[in-house]
């Protein structure tokens, strides 16, 4: 794992960018290898078109993360946040998570929801780290694949009432 001081060097060469029809192709197939039940070509062209909220982080012209998140009224749904394998534990997604929420709290949104597999123990971690709390859970929320079979989701909520450090001082 890089040291704190390695992580930021990593996140400072990162670049921030919205998700442009001209990457589509490539985070579909980088979310297909990331993924058990990947979103098609398909669901991020509709999202693009849609006006959610796509954003990557990019480093030395490589797409290392990726995420959507949609807004409505009051509230914020983070519908995918993925950094590839050889990128992870470098800060990377909890900076994309901190920008989501960022964004929708300049947007109006008092808070934020998303559903996470349940067998994805890195990712609920990091969103509890961030101040996110179980909420609920949907029965076989992700289908069956080839690669695995029907999993549950935890729902997750957070409000963007105060900010996100205020959360990660207490401990979140």
């Amino acid at each position: 794992m890089a040291s704190l001081p390695d992580r930021m060097a990593l996140l400072q060469r990162v670049r921030w960018r919205p998700m442009a029809d001209a990457d589509l192709a490539y985070v579909a197939a980088l979310e297909n290898e990331i993924h058990a039940a990947p979103w098609s070509l398909g669901n991020f062209r509709d999202a693009l078109a849609a006006g959610y909220g796509a954003t990557v982080a990019e480093r030395d012209g490589r797409i290392l993360a990726f995420g959507v998140m949609t807004l409505g009224p009051g509230e914020a749904q983070l519908l995918n946040l993925s950094v590839v394998p050889d990128a992870r534990r470098q800060g990377l997604g909890r900076a994309l998570l901190q920008r989501f929420m960022d964004d929708a709290r300049r947007a109006g949104a008092e808070q934020m929801f998303l559903e996470v597999r349940l067998s994805n123990v890195p990712a609920i971690g990091l969103y509890r780290a961030a101040g996110f709390e179980t909420v609920g859970r949907r029965h076989a929320y992700y289908p069956s694949t080839a690669r695995a079979g029907a999993e549950d989701a935890l729902v997750m909520r957070r409000s963007l009432a105060e900010p996100a450090g205020a959360a990660r001082a207490g401990g979140g």
